[in-house]
């Protein structure tokens, strides 16, 4: 009986140790934190390159499904349910160019609009229905759309889990790419 116990003890830590192996041969080892979901919200016409960029690669390395979230501010003088079909047409190009990045980057997307009279509203209105295990910002600059010093620390004291916060830096204001006119190349014979 002892000798069956041993070589069942014995088949189990080879079987152990070679899942081991294999799961470092395919280069995943064990996550110690794995964030679930990582919200991404923006504003305006633009993108902040960095900002977008770090929040892939967080999805990326944690696994995580990545939230972008357009806040749309909703004037006092309309229902808060009214459509918002200029702030709809803004939105929807840079949620297809950040679904696009994410595709390529192998992370999953969930992109979402969200209204509010403020883009703390917003914010708040998001949290109340869903969760989020990381939040990553970008911060507004002058020229820059993001989010501005006042309405970050409102965050990092209303937004429960952890808050990144992105310098200003490159825009990606596809706006812009699509009025400037395309320039052909001459083909140069010589």
């Amino acid at each position: 009986m002892i000798v069956i116990v041993v070589i069942l003890a014995l088949a189990v830590v080879a079987l152990g140790a070679l899942a081991v192996r294999e799961r470092t041969r395919r280069g995943v080892g064990p996550r110690t934190h794995a964030a679930g979901r990582i919200l991404f919200p923006f504003l305006g016409t633009e993108l902040s390159q960095r900002g977008l960029d770090a929040a892939l690669r967080i999805a990326q390395i944690d696994g995580a499904t990545l939230v972008p979230v357009y806040l749309a501010r909703v004037p006092m003088h309309l229902p808060l349910d009214a459509a918002l079909p200029a702030q709809c047409d803004g939105a929807l190009p840079l949620l297809e160019a950040i679904e696009q990045r994410a595709a390529r980057s192998g992370v999953q997307v969930d992109s979402r609009i969200e209204r509010g009279r403020s883009y703390r509203h917003a914010i708040r209105e998001l949290v109340d229905h869903e969760t989020f295990d990381t939040t990553v910002v970008s911060a507004a600059d002058s020229g820059t759309s993001g989010l501005l010093p006042d309405e970050i620390s409102w965050l990092l004291e209303n937004v429960p889990g952890e808050i990144i916060v992105i310098r200003p830096g490159t825009q990606i204001d596809l706006g812009a790419r699509r009025a400037a006119p395309r320039r052909r190349r001459r083909a140069v014979t010589r």
